[in-house]
């Protein structure tokens, strides 16, 4: 049996089962909260349960290393939908230790892509047109500074409503222990 097969199997028995019955909320946030935080497995769960929320009370969007690079890129329309249709009146940033973006090497990742068969040709093409894939596929050396860089980000967006706090936190992934990195709180009062 495939991965997809196994999925759709259970999928059946869930839904026949009624086990949805659960986890149903409305696409409103309870605490009108959207957080943004990194993929990484271990967060899957300990993130909310470090923070005692539960289903329903937030939006969380989640990308390699809670980083927001452009401001016109998908992380940054999720968070403005959160806000503005969503009603959320709070964002945290929340990253963490031992992050695999964490001092990322784009020669280890375009090397993996030529061992899964992407050429070399590809990669200089994106170059030569003007993209910075080494720099796009490039990590970060401190997770305290990308939070704080995706915290400004945010906070400095031209779309973002001013009264928006914005905060920042790292989160160890074996204990769940936060660390206050940016007081979004603070950050209004200094504007």
């Amino acid at each position: 049996m495939t991965l997809l097969t196994n999925i759709l199997a259970f999928n059946e028995t869930f839904v026949e089962n009624k086990e949805y019955e659960k986890f149903e909320t409305t696409k409103f946030p309870d605490k009108r909260v959207v957080i943004l935080t990194c993929m990484d497995t271990r967060l899957v769960e300990l993130v909310t349960e470090a923070m005692n929320f539960k289903n329903g009370d937030v939006k969380i969007v989640r990308n390699a290393g809670a980083i927001v690079n452009h401001p016109f890129g998908s992380i940054m329309r999720s968070l403005l939908v959160a806000v503005y249709q969503l009603q959320a009146d709070e964002v945290l940033v929340v990253g963490h230790h031992d992050c695999g973006m964490g001092s990322l090497s784009s020669d280890v990742i375009i090397d993996a892509m030529k061992e899964r068969g992407i050429q070399q040709e590809v990669v200089d093409t994106l170059r030569n047109a003007g993209i910075e894939v080494d720099k796009w596929l490039s990590g970060f050396n401190s997770v305290e500074e990308s939070v704080e860089h995706s915290v400004k980000m945010i906070k400095s967006h031209p779309l973002m409503v001013n009264s928006i706090p914005v905060h920042g936190l790292v989160i160890d992934p074996s204990t769940g222990k936060l660390d206050l990195v940016v007081d979004g709180y603070k950050k209004e009062e200094a504007l």
